[in-house]
């Protein structure tokens, strides 16, 4: 992910080794003494905001020390403020949960009742998270010199955004911060110097912002010195476009002309600054592009490409193979770990295995606690963690200073912007230490049972899709007697495939429109970063039901006791990743439907009606 400079302008004695240096230093002193910036950290934000309407709900009544915030204040989840931020988003302006102005909503990934959650953020929120990000390249200069020599190539882009009724944008929280100053007007900073335009980043269009980001690095490609996006997905997203559009892109580079598919001016201007006629090129990209295997076409296209920056934790990491037969295995890198809610640490080795990626929580971020979670061990290894807490539970968080290791936790934040004792959701696992701050594995999101991007779906929400699907199959007297899905990322953008294993009691076969209805009925109940990833995005492909031979998850619980599982507990999992597991239902399978159209999406919640 990209860093956030923080230099005002090049000074006459600007010393990029200095500036490093106190970065680094800076890290030192914050984990030298994590538990007292943590203390200090808490009780700035209580004494801040000591006079708001949450706290003084609660009887925190101006208490700014640690103990009696933990015996007064509930540990919540966001159904117990999402009244509270329905007050704000309508217009309530008075200090709710902050005392500083609301400036705008924070599109979470996760949802609630199908809508995306709202998070409430502060102006001040951006130069915090800017902080974190200029910590990122000092770190990764200690093992990669010389960055400060060439260019980054990030396909980064902007997502769309709706208006609350009370008139407060909502949007993601990597769009806010493309939009703002720290990012748009960003001074000189040797890290910080992309191969895109903003212009081409700002872009809405995804089609446009892509082709002119990708014609942007294919004509720097020798100043390339590291490539990525956020995500996995996304960066080979970009690989699959250029798989596509290359003769297009190719042509641009020959006769130093932009394709007239890119309509806005602002974009055009901007390219046409690096785009020049170039032969020996084009000649060079097309002989590439055209050969029969892209083993290795990053290696061989940005050929002074050090590694490849995306987050791969996590489920991004079924995303791997795939990265390392485009790399030639370049060391795959990630930076840093953040959300909607809160950023919240660094990768201090970015150059381990991804399967060893551990983040350093930045004590200065914001409050942290960390709830103690137990494995079910049994074929779908869940992680139990009570939806609420009871008081003794309540009473098992534990300090960001006091954690285990080896002992995994859910993550519980109190934010200066308005959050108190929330659970993120995320499970985290302690991998070590960095002097007295502790550092994570990120180990999955909670109760999430599929996801391809940035959609998150869970088990209850697959259910009830799967519900609402199966009414069309009821005129053939038919009804589904087991299912289960999987995260198929074989095809580019990757898709959701259901195996389902029907019950006919009719004699009328059910028409292949039937299925068709049964994908698009499940598609158009899923939440809606689902379905703006279908019909915004593109980043994700049409569903996919496969209906599998009648006794096939019987093969399945078979197979399941074969490896260990007790057959009196053995539940189907919904979800599947294991390979065998998915070669035992493909090889299963008697028919295959995809979902024939988009679902329904628009910007906002539905019940702020088409505001944007």
């Amino acid at each position: 992910m990209p860093e956030a400079p923080k230099i005002t302008q090049k000074a006459p004695d600007y010393s990029l080794e200095l500036k490093n240096k106190k970065t680094l230093q800076f890290i030192e002193d914050v984990t030298s003494n994590a538990d007292e910036v943590q203390k200090k950290v808490l009780g700035e934000i209580l004494a801040c905001n000591a006079h708001v309407e949450y706290l003084q709900t609660h009887g925190l009544n101006g208490r700014t020390d640690r103990e009696s915030f933990k015996n007064i204040m509930p540990v919540i989840t966001y159904e117990d403020i999402q009244p509270h931020v329905e007050r704000i988003a309508n217009g309530d302006t008075s200090p709710i949960l902050c005392s500083k102005p609301i400036s705008e909503f924070l599109t979470s990934s996760g949802t609630s009742g199908g809508e995306r959650k709202l998070m409430p953020t502060i102006e001040e929120e951006l130069g915090r998270r800017s902080l974190l990000y200029s910590l990122l390249m000092p770190v990764m200069s200690q093992f990669v010199p010389g960055l400060d020599k060439g260019k980054g190539m990030y396909f980064l882009f902007i997502k769309s955004e709706a208006t609350t009724p009370g008139g407060l944008v909502a949007r993601p929280v990597l769009t806010s911060y493309y939009k703002s100053n720290h990012f748009k007007d960003r001074p000189y900073d040797p890290y910080t110097n992309y191969t895109s335009p903003n212009e081409t980043i700002l872009f809405p269009d995804s089609y446009q912002s892509m082709y002119s980001q990708m014609l942007c690095g294919l004509c720097q490609h020798k100043e390339v010195l590291r490539v990525g996006a956020v995500f996995a997905s996304g960066f080979i997203r970009a690989i699959k476009f250029l798989e596509k559009h290359w003769r297009t892109l190719c042509n641009d580079i020959r006769t130093g002309t932009l394709d007239s598919q890119i309509t806005d001016q602002s974009v055009r201007e901007a390219v046409m600054k690096i785009l020049k006629p170039d032969t020996r090129l084009a000649d060079f990209i097309e002989a590439e592009c055209s050969k029969r295997s892209w083993q290795g076409i990053i290696t061989k296209l940005w050929p002074n490409t050090k590694y490849v920056d995306v987050i791969v934790t996590g489920t991004m990491s079924q995303y791997i193979p795939t990265l390392d037969y485009y790399s030639n295995g370049l060391p795959l890198v990630c930076t840093m770990y953040a959300s909607s809610e809160c950023y919240f640490g660094v990768n201090l080795n970015p150059l381990c295995k991804p399967s060893e990626v551990s983040y350093t929580l930045m004590p200065t971020m914001a409050y942290f606690e960390f709830l103690p979670v137990q494995r079910n061990n049994g074929v779908t290894n869940s992680i139990s963690v009570p939806k609420t807490l009871n008081e003794k539970e309540q009473q098992e968080l534990v300090d960001l200073a006091d954690v285990k290791l080896g002992q995994e936790y859910e993550l519980v934040v109190t934010t200066y912007s308005g959050l108190y004792r929330y659970r993120v959701g995320d499970v985290l696992r302690v991998a070590g230490f960095k002097n007295t701050a502790p550092q994570f594995n990120f180990i999955c999101r909670k109760n999430v049972v599929l996801c391809i991007d940035s959609d998150k779906t869970d088990e209850v929400e697959l259910q009830n899709a799967v519900k609402n699907a199966v009414n069309h199959l009821l005129p053939f007297d038919a009804t589904l007697a087991e299912y289960t899905s999987y995260a198929d990322t074989t095809t580019i953008p990757g898709h959701y495939v259901l195996y389902w294993e029907l019950s006919l009691n009719g004699t009328t076969p059910i028409p292949p429109s039937v299925f068709e209805d049964c994908c698009l009925t499940i598609e158009e109940s899923l939440n809606s970063v689902y379905r703006q990833g279908r019909v915004c995005d593109k980043s994700i492909g049409p569903l996919e039901i496969k209906i599998v031979e009648p006794g096939t998850f019987d093969k399945l619980m078979d197979y399941a006791i074969s490896l260990g599982a007790s057959i009196n507990q053995y539940k189907t999992p919904r979800c599947v990743k294991f390979a065998p597991i998915v070669e035992l239902l493909n090889s299963r399978a008697v028919s295959s439907y995809f979902s024939p159209k988009c679902p329904k999406w628009f910007p906002g919640h539905k019940q702020w009606g088409n505001k944007n």
